[in-house]
């Protein structure tokens, strides 16, 4: 039986043609090398599985001019896992290394991976070699956290940052390995495997050698990745879609009851849901479909049912499915979050529907009212008849005709402030925005303008700090006592020490200010926060101290001193 050598490794690239989705990389390190401005250190950066290490072998091939099989690979190009070499003295037995010039080639390559592992001593050792190599000697230092490195190294370095490979480069270098194995392989398991990576290559490799050993034909199929990964398969979250715009929640709920039964959990469901409500919503557009990365034909399931579900569907089930997502570890019984969620979202076209008939009805009621108020009946016109002598005789008397275009204006601002909800959030804060309209309005018609003195406004300030501490609310009660001054007659301004209280006053001023208003019938009186700096305290421990501030105090105790001939040294 022969050796088994996973595709990782098999099909490692040996030239940067090879390297999948890291074009900016490798064609800026072409161009170094070609224009012989080649950094002598070098810090490779990104996820893993991207092709760091790869590229790093494949640059010390090409500035020495070697093949992959040379032998002066082994002698020119030295390896050092900081992982488990970190200390100071493995980075002095390097720097020792690099001493010596190369015996082929023209350049000793030193590629140190995961080089954030490396020790603050060991990177100060490692400082001034890698400021001022010989110049026989490059440094290719390779990362996953980039944010580990200490700065001083970091400004030593050309720093290259790795992308995550794309699912669709993924998914074409998997399909050419599957070719030039005999590997019959569906597209759709294909971009799974290459979503379940995550943008790591070496882990879809991996993945796809798992896949096809799985199968005992040989054949990598999407229901065998599905099975062999433990992936839900989205058919799944189409027909509960489907049954949520026809608003049927039985049938939704079953299929939830499926997905448990498969040994699915809850929270996986509410998150696959929502990428495909995601997914449903970019479809909605041409510009922005190629933001969905699955596979052409599944790519057209997703427009159609995309456009059977309206925006504001789609908007108000992600807000829904969201807040499960939020919730869910938090919840006692977590299922039923999941199926209240789904009640939820079947009944979203029925209450938006709802809310344009109510719409629709009102927008109707306002334009007959104006119809009505444009379009006087007969009555009116003998009355605008009989009384426009009057009007041009100057009696006082004001013509019926006078008072219409008033009238059709506050029709029409009603008219235009008339908005149909376009989904729950929207109506909810409609119905705040309106209430809140109203008790703006209550306050400036129901509040005068009388001046007040200092003292009717201790006392009304008083009246309310005592009525907090009856009601058991403390910390409100100390927040009134601090200290307050008049700013101009109707501005009043609170000293505060500690930001905190701010806070606290923060909680209850709109009903300090209504009872001020009130009680001082003064709807113009405002409140306003200053924060002091506290004096810091000299604090007295010594004899010495002790007796300096009592003669700071007292004088006269000076003198004392002197003319009793006291020693202060006590």
């Amino acid at each position: 039986m022969d050796k088994f050598v996973v595709s990782a490794r098999k099909y490692r690239p040996t030239g940067f043609e090879e390297v999948v989705g890291q074009s900016h990389i490798t064609t800026t390190l072409k161009n170094a090398i070609d224009n012989n401005k080649l950094a002598q250190a070098l810090l490779f950066c990104g996820p893993r599985g991207v092709g760091k290490t790869t590229c790093a072998r494949i640059l010390a091939r090409m500035i020495n001019q070697f093949d992959e099989k040379s032998e002066g690979n082994s002698l020119n190009i030295f390896e050092l896992d900081a992982a488990s070499n970190n200390s100071v003295d493995d980075i002095r037995n390097l720097i020792d290394q690099v001493r010596y010039p190369p015996q082929y080639g023209k350049y000793k390559v030193y590629i140190i991976d995961e080089v954030h592992m490396l020790s603050n001593a060991a990177f100060n050792a490692f400082l001034k070699t890698l400021e001022e190599p010989p110049e026989y000697a490059i440094f290719i230092l390779a990362t996953t956290e980039k944010h580990k490195v200490i700065p001083t190294i970091l400004s030593r370095c050309q720093i290259f940052d790795f992308n995550r490979i794309q699912v669709s480069d993924i998914a074409d270098h998997l399909k050419g390995i599957a070719d030039r194995e005999d590997i019959k392989a569906e597209e759709e398991a294909l971009h799974l495997i290459a979503q379940k990576a995550d943008g790591a290559l070496r882990d879809a490799l991996s993945i796809f050698d798992l896949i096809v050993t799985f199968s005992a034909d040989r054949n990598v199929t999407y229901q065998s990745t599905i099975n062999n990964l433990h992936i839900l398969d989205y058919e799944y979250y189409f027909k509960v879609v489907d049954h949520l715009l026809n608003e049927d929640i039985t049938q939704s709920l079953l299929i939830f009851d499926e997905i448990l039964k498969q040994g699915f959990d809850g929270h996986n469901f509410i998150v696959g849901l929502s990428e495909h409500l995601r997914n449903l919503m970019v479809s909605k557009d041409n510009a922005t479909v190629h933001l969905m990365e699955v596979p052409a034909n599944t790519k057209e399931k997703y427009i159609d049912q995309a456009n059977r579900a309206s925006k504001s569907f789609l908007l108000t089930a992600l807000n829904i499915s969201n807040q499960c997502d939020i919730n869910y570890k938090g919840s006692k019984n977590q299922r039923l979050s999941v199926e209240l969620m789904l009640m939820k979202l079947a009944h979203i076209n029925s209450a938006i529907s709802l809310a344009s008939e109510n719409g629709l009805k009102k927008k109707s009621e306002l334009n007959e009212a104006e119809e009505k108020e444009t379009t006087p009946d007969s009555n009116e016109n003998a009355q605008a008849s009989t009384e426009a002598p009057a009007a041009t005789t100057g009696s006082g008397a004001t013509p019926t005709s006078a008072l219409k275009p008033s009238k059709r204006l506050s029709m029409s601002k009603l008219k235009t402030t008339a908005k149909i909800p376009k989904n729950l959030d929207d109506l909810a804060k409609k119905t705040e925005e309106e209430k809140g309209n109203e008790e703006k309005h209550h306050v400036e018609e129901t509040f005068g303008t009388d001046s007040f003195t200092p003292e009717q406004l201790i006392q009304v300030w008083n009246d309310f700090a005592e009525s907090r501490k009856a009601e058991g609310k403390n910390s409100e009660h100390m927040v009134m006592k601090q200290e307050f001054y008049l700013k101009d007659p109707t501005t009043i301004v609170i000293k505060f020490l500690n930001p905190v209280k701010i806070d606290i006053l923060d909680r209850f001023r709109p009903e300090l200010l209504k009872h001020l208003k009130r009680k001082l019938n003064n709807g113009k009186i405002s409140l306003e926060t200053e924060l002091i700096e506290a004096q810091a305290q000299r604090m007295i421990y010594t004899n010495h101290e002790k007796f300096a501030y009592l003669i700071e105090k007292k004088p006269i105790l000076r003198d004392l001193q002197n003319r009793l001939g006291l020693d202060t040294d006590f």
